[in-house]
């Protein structure tokens, strides 16, 4: 089975290795700061989506095995979804004055964007298109909800961003495919984030968000007005 894999296959292993990695710093004894468990995770969950995009393109010119598509949904899943909902619980389970039902909304909310994330990426393959997605990409989601915990808005916000964000995962809108040149935008973004991190009053992270919202509100408009034009 191993000779069977492609470029593409082995760059989405390592997809789901970097969200493995970002769920061990989060759950074990490596390192007792939560800041650096937070930046370790922050890191390996934007390094599993710089994989993905790698993916694409191996995927694009060298091809992909019959399982390809399969090993990708697997490694999102790691990645994209369960990494993030670890990352969530673990930044908003430490506040000190989050009392039981607090507790139970977030783990609530939690199994509700898993849900959607496992829905959407067991049937992406049967919905795929050359020109749109259906519903929100699991990488775009991601990103909204890493950011959002990470520039640690209220909690009272946190739970319907996380149910929203898993109910347009698992949508029917349709998301245009950004061209070669925004994925490159959108590719450097997210290296800048990893590497200046806090830093300049946190500008990278900040566009990033700003991007991909942008990306979630108004791609579906974008893509109903060039349907009308064509």
């Amino acid at each position: 089975m191993i000779r069977e894999l492609s470029i593409a296959d082995t760059v989405s292993i390592i997809n789901a290795i970097f969200g493995i990695i970002a769920i061990i710093f989060l759950t074990s004894n490596l390192g007792t700061c939560q800041y650096f468990k937070i930046q370790a995770a922050f890191t390996f969950i934007l390094l599993g989506l710089l994989a993905d995009g790698l993916d694409g393109t191996f995927a694009r010119k060298f091809g992909k095995s019959e399982i390809g598509v399969f090993l990708d949904s697997m490694a999102d899943m790691t990645s994209f979804v369960i990494a993030p909902s670890v990352f969530v619980y673990f930044v908003y389970s430490n506040i000190s004055d989050l009392i039981i039902y607090r507790h139970i909304y977030l783990i609530f909310a939690l199994i509700l964007f898993l849900s959607f994330g496992i829905i959407r990426l067991a049937s992406f393959h049967l919905f795929k298109e050359k020109k749109y997605f259906y519903g929100l990409p699991a990488p775009a989601s991601a990103i909204v909800i890493l950011l959002v915990t990470w520039f640690r808005i209220d909690f009272v916000f946190i739970l319907p961003i996380v149910i929203i964000i898993g109910a347009l995962m698992a949508s029917d809108i349709k998301y245009p495919k950004m061209g070669l040149k925004l994925d490159l935008i959108a590719a450097i973004l997210i290296l800048l984030s990893i590497i200046f991190y806090d830093m300049y009053n946190k500008i990278a992270p900040l566009l990033l968000l700003i991007a991909i919202c942008s990306y979630a509100i108004f791609g579906p408009i974008y893509l109903k007005f060039l349907n009308k034009g064509q």
